[in-house]
């Protein structure tokens, strides 16, 4: 039930297919094993799934091995930094959060791209935006909490 939107989600952080479906039976085999840790009360179930995934596709990026793997890759893999077909607007919809981010102003939406949906840290966000890292840090801050503020 889950599977399709999940899978997006890996796939855009981590850029490639095989990987992706190797993050995602890690993540279900995650879920079935820490599924008493789900609270209802906490939040949806979908939420949770999310985060679990998310975190995952990020710790997978992160790794060693993906980074080797990734140096080694052929010039095709890196076209998305040339023409980045996969913007903010189209991922939210999966999830319904595109009219909340669509109040934001740009620059948060920017952030919370790189941030959340692409797997950045906050050093690399810096880096990619050109712009200090403790203003990364607070304008971060500053954009959840307008992001909060719209979800009340």
């Amino acid at each position: 039930m889950y599977s399709e939107n999940i899978f997006g989600i890996i796939n855009t952080i981590v850029k490639d297919a095989e990987i992706a479906e190797e993050v995602l039976q890690d993540v279900f085999i995650k879920v079935w094993d820490k599924s008493d840790s789900y609270s209802s009360e906490k939040g949806r179930f979908f939420t949770w799934l999310l985060n679990i995934s998310r975190n995952a596709a990020i710790d997978k990026v992160r790794s060693k091995a993906y980074k080797n793997k990734r140096k080694n890759s052929d010039f095709d893999d890196f076209s998305f930094f040339i023409k980045d077909d996969m913007d903010l607007d189209s991922i939210s919809d999966g999830y319904g959060i595109k009219k909340f981010v669509d109040k934001l102003k740009p620059m948060c939406v920017k952030l919370i791209d790189l941030l959340f949906f692409k797997g950045y840290t906050q050093k690399e966000a810096s880096e990619t935006l050109e712009i200090p890292l403790g203003t990364v840090k607070s304008r971060n801050r500053t954009c959840l909490n307008s992001l909060r503020d719209t979800l009340q």
